[in-house]
């Protein structure tokens, strides 16, 4: 019996004792009863912890389902953002379409012997000397071999080289096998035009076997003279260098194609003109 009071128990004893003799006088002092004051003292920090779980618990729920309708209503904004954005560029692709409907009619007006098949582009080639590209329209369209193919402007693109059935090959004036009769516009000089790709001058065209006498200005237009290949006056480009040959007989000059061969869309195949 002599070990029944260890010292833990004792130290439980005698804080117990404690505890309720300070109860006891605060009671007295403050009039409040045991019962309440254990209530205060002991369950008061309980329910205290109790409503602040339950406040944050609130708290997340709330700034889940935040989260939630901001993710909803995030990826609406992103359709609704794509919707705008296809939809801007259809009326792009169609602005841009009625402009060149407008300008073909006026070249139209003015050569009423064409006949013409379009076509878009839909796939491009530019490897070593050659340049092509594809469009979707061929034989079913009455395209053959040997037909050229402009702009809406009369600006001259290039030769079909390959048909299919439902696809035609143009070879554009950019490519060094094509070789082209063309005339300054202004000045009545002729010569031949043929792509630059074999002479290290990309994007260019170069008019060779021009008089040595030849003035020839920047700004120059460049126009087809004419065959049974191009329909006359078909815009080549224009002068921005010229300059005398390795010869030193004849001139040659550089030209910038007038055909925009980065932005181009959209293609027409001449099938039918008085060659005259």
């Amino acid at each position: 019996m002599k070990h029944f009071f260890t010292t833990r128990v004792k130290v439980v004893l005698v804080t117990a004792l404690l505890l309720a003799v300070v109860l006891t006088v605060v009671g007295s002092l403050t009039g409040t009863s045991l019962p309440d004051l254990f209530v205060k003292g002991v369950l008061t920090p309980i329910r205290s912890g109790i409503s602040q779980l339950t406040d944050q618990a609130e708290q997340m729920y709330n700034y889940m389902f935040e989260y939630e309708s901001l993710l909803t209503e995030n990826q609406k904004l992103k359709e609704q953002l794509a919707q705008i954005e296809d939809e801007a560029r259809r009326a792009d692709s169609i602005a841009r379409e009625n402009d060149r409907l407008r300008a073909l009619l006026g070249l139209l007006e003015t050569n009423e012997d064409y006949k013409l098949v379009d076509g878009y582009i839909i796939s491009r080639s530019s490897v070593d000397w050659t340049s092509t590209f594809t469009v979707n329209r061929g034989a079913n369209a009455g395209i053959r071999a040997g037909m050229c193919a402009i702009t809406a402007n009369g600006e001259l693109v290039g030769l079909v080289s390959e048909v299919g059935s439902n696809y035609a090959v143009i070879k554009t004036v950019l490519d060094s096998s094509l070789e082209i009769s063309a005339t300054i516009a202004s000045s009545g000089y002729n010569g031949m035009v043929q792509g630059g790709y074999s002479t290290g001058l990309d994007g260019l065209l170069r008019m060779d076997y021009l008089p040595s006498a030849a003035v020839i200005r920047n700004h120059d237009q460049v126009v087809t003279t004419g065959s049974t290949v191009y329909p006359r006056n078909l815009i080549l480009g224009r002068v921005v260098d010229a300059g005398f040959d390795d010869t030193g007989v004849a001139k040659f000059a550089l030209l910038e194609p007038a055909a925009d061969f980065g932005t181009l869309e959209q293609v027409f195949i001449v099938t039918e003109y008085d060659a005259g």
